[in-house]
């Protein structure tokens, strides 16, 4: 009896290690979190380079209505219509400022054209990247989708190896066991070298000679049921 409550133990602990594993693959399953920081740092960057390109129309379009202004100005300047030196004064000081003005401005744009290509650069990079790790996802996810399968075949096989092991014990023996498994994790423990590999205790002769005579015994030192290969 104590062969096939180890054989027992023995499938029971696979169960154990197989629906472990399945759990992690399940945990895997899904959305990844680094595919989804990569989705985020790529809109991050659309909006950046949006922004940028808004600010680059805004001032292109303040640099349209000062060359309006200064072109009138300037028609003014120098049409001849106008005589009065102080007025011509005033118009050459207007023409200056906008001419100081326009080339701010003029600056000012070439640095948000710059400003727009890095952004730009930077959106084609975070995009092939996002791009590969969704494919790498995917491949990640199609295996895994297989191994829980995997897994649950082996999970249900192993269950029907487990019904198949208990149906050859007696319902006192199967409490026994279970009373063992829930507090101990392990209800048989091996005998090797006269010893019980359940807690590294040396057997009396008597426990060593019950056991080898096919009596279900239990070890003096940690309670397992001992088994005798």
């Amino acid at each position: 009896m104590a062969r096939q409550l180890y054989q027992l133990q023995v499938i029971e602990l696979d169960i154990e290690s197989e629906e472990q594993a399945l759990a992690r693959c399940l945990g895997q399953l899904g959305e990844s979190q680094r595919v989804i920081k990569a989705r985020t740092d790529l809109l991050s960057a659309q909006e950046q380079l949006e922004k940028f390109k808004n600010e680059q129309h805004s001032v292109e379009w303040e640099i349209e209505d000062l060359e309006t202004k200064l072109s009138a100005a300037k028609d003014s300047l120098y049409s001849g219509r106008i005589k009065n030196p102080k007025e011509l004064s005033g118009l050459q000081h207007e023409v200056e400022g906008l001419n100081a003005i326009h080339a701010q401005m003029e600056e000012k744009v070439l640095e948000i054209m710059e400003q727009v290509e890095l952004a730009t650069a930077e959106l084609d990079s975070l995009s092939s990247k996002l791009k590969a790790m969704e494919e790498e996802w995917r491949v990640e996810q199609k295996g895994l989708s297989a191994e829980v399968e995997k897994l649950k075949d082996i999970i249900s096989e192993l269950n029907n190896k487990r019904q198949k092991a208990l149906d050859g014990i007696d319902d006192k023996t199967a409490s026994l066991y279970n009373q063992l498994r829930k507090q101990k994790r392990l209800a048989v423990a091996r005998v090797e070298q006269g010893t019980c590999c359940g807690c590294r205790i040396s057997l009396s002769t008597a426990e060593l000679q019950r056991a080898r005579g096919g009596s279900l015994v239990k070890c003096n030192s940690c309670g397992r049921i001992l088994f005798i290969d």
